[in-house]
């Protein structure tokens, strides 16, 4: 078992920044790729990035490439997110994932954390 805990979002102007940490515990963190998903009111969830076990290796979605940053520290079991130019769009629970692929489908993830709200207005 892995058991995922996110933190760091909150509310934010359009074009501000937010960092989301996810401090993962259990079974050896570097052992799985991770991932961050969001889901907004009234939608499904969507992929956002994943970072492989390393973290060499990383994925966005279009809709956040060269805004957000994914990235891990295995030496301290968390992963990040760093969103920058927040957009409107971006308003959604934002969940962070652990799996064994290097997927963008949220049914490919093994462990999920509770969620963080990340909130931008205008």
């Amino acid at each position: 078992q892995v058991q995922l805990v996110e933190s760091g979002g909150g509310l934010v102007q359009a074009g501000g920044s937010l960092r989301l940490s996810c401090a993962a515990s259990g079974r050896t963190f570097s052992n799985y790729v991770m991932g961050w998903f969001r889901q907004a009111p009234g939608k499904e969830r969507e992929f956002v990035a994943r970072i492989s076990w390393s973290g060499s290796n990383t994925y966005y979605a279009d809709s956040v490439k060269d805004r957000f940053t994914i990235s891990r520290d295995n030496a301290k079991n968390k992963v990040y997110l760093q969103m920058n130019s927040l957009k409107l769009e971006d308003t959604a629970v934002y969940y962070c994932a652990a799996g064994r692929f290097m997927a963008t489908i949220a049914t490919l993830y093994d462990y999920w954390g509770q969620g963080t709200q990340v909130t931008v207005s205008s």
